[in-house]
């Protein structure tokens, strides 16, 4: 049997190069570590960490009904964003199970930045195209393409072409002040803005998964390299160091942050997965809103909770 082929982000080479160990994961081949999880672990809760998530999937949905389509389809209210800000969602099936969890932000009037797990990125856009309605499209690249023009609401995967890393911990405004300058304005939590870089533009969200303070940084996937040493060396007075998947998952695990596959899945609900706060059931067209009401009314015969070790595990 042959191996299975897997993808490499635009910075595989740079962290090849830095010695990272390299595992797969979801399809791609990533770094699960560079010195050691736990040095990483600390880097960050106590200076300032760099990942790589150039895996994670990001669609564009933009068009004179996208915003409408959007709140059907995610628990959150879509409604409630304005421009440059986001928020946490889900995405759900016909029985309230979750497929993903994600971060939508509104980066333009009509237009929306969807942030999905890598392992679900496939399955998060077949999802969402089929749920297309007459009148809309998925996968017309071209701006000016009169069908595009005809659409209500336009579905796009701009996965393959670009690039983000994960800046977290208590000096990234420091990190960012030396990438950027000073006179540009860290945005808000869970804000995006583009900030110029160089000869182009980065979009950057002050978001993260680690329970530090950080940004999420986009770009082309032709830029990624440049960002990424930059980040590094302009770093080095911050104590930065890059950061791979083991630390990512301590971080977020200290934080009782869940992860999709393991703490969230198709056979359960957010109600059960405790999160119902991130879901709005007074909007009418939800997809699985009538699951989730009747768990909502019945109670969840089954509640994930976070529990606190206080010796070694066996």
């Amino acid at each position: 049997m042959s191996e299975v082929a897997h993808k490499k982000t635009p910075l595989y080479d740079e962290h090849v190069g830095l010695g990272a160990k390299i595992v797969p994961f979801a399809g791609w081949l990533m770094p699960v570590q560079y010195s050691s999880i736990v040095e990483e672990h600390q880097t960050v809760r106590n200076n300032v960490g760099i990942f790589d998530i150039s895996h994670m999937g990001q669609f564009i949905v933009d068009g004179a009904a996208g915003r409408q389509w959007l709140n059907r389809m995610l628990t959150n209210n879509v409604e409630n964003l304005a421009t440059g800000a986001g928020q946490y969602t889900f995405l759900l099936n016909e029985n309230g199970g979750i497929i993903d969890d994600l971060i939508v932000y509104r980066i333009a009037s009509e237009t929306f930045l969807l942030v999905v797990n890598a392992a679900r990125a496939d399955d998060d856009f077949a999802w969402l195209q089929d749920h297309l309605e007459v009148g809309h499209a998925s996968g017309l690249p071209d701006r000016t393409d009169r069908k595009r023009d005809a659409c209500a609401t336009m579905l796009t995967s701009r996965s393959a072409n670009f690039g983000a890393v994960a800046v977290q911990g208590p000096r990234t405004a420091a990190l960012f002040d030396a990438l950027f300058g000073k006179e540009i304005e860290l945005p808000a939590r869970n804000h995006i803005v583009d900030v110029p870089f160089g000869t182009t533009n980065v979009s950057v969200a002050r978001t993260g998964y680690t329970g530090e303070d950080g940004i999420e940084v986009f770009f082309p996937a032709s830029d990624a390299v440049k960002f990424w040493r930059a980040a590094l060396e302009r770093g080095k007075p911050l104590g930065i160091k890059p950061c791979g998947l083991g630390a990512r998952d301590t971080l977020r695990l200290e934080m009782c942050y869940p992860l999709n596959g393991s703490d969230l899945s198709p056979e359960r609900n957010p109600i059960e997965a405790g999160l119902g706060f991130f879901v709005d059931l007074t909007k009418p067209d939800l997809v699985g809103r009538d699951a989730l009401l009747k768990t909502k009314q019945s109670g969840p015969a089954e509640k994930l909770v976070p529990f606190r070790m206080t010796k070694k595990g066996p």
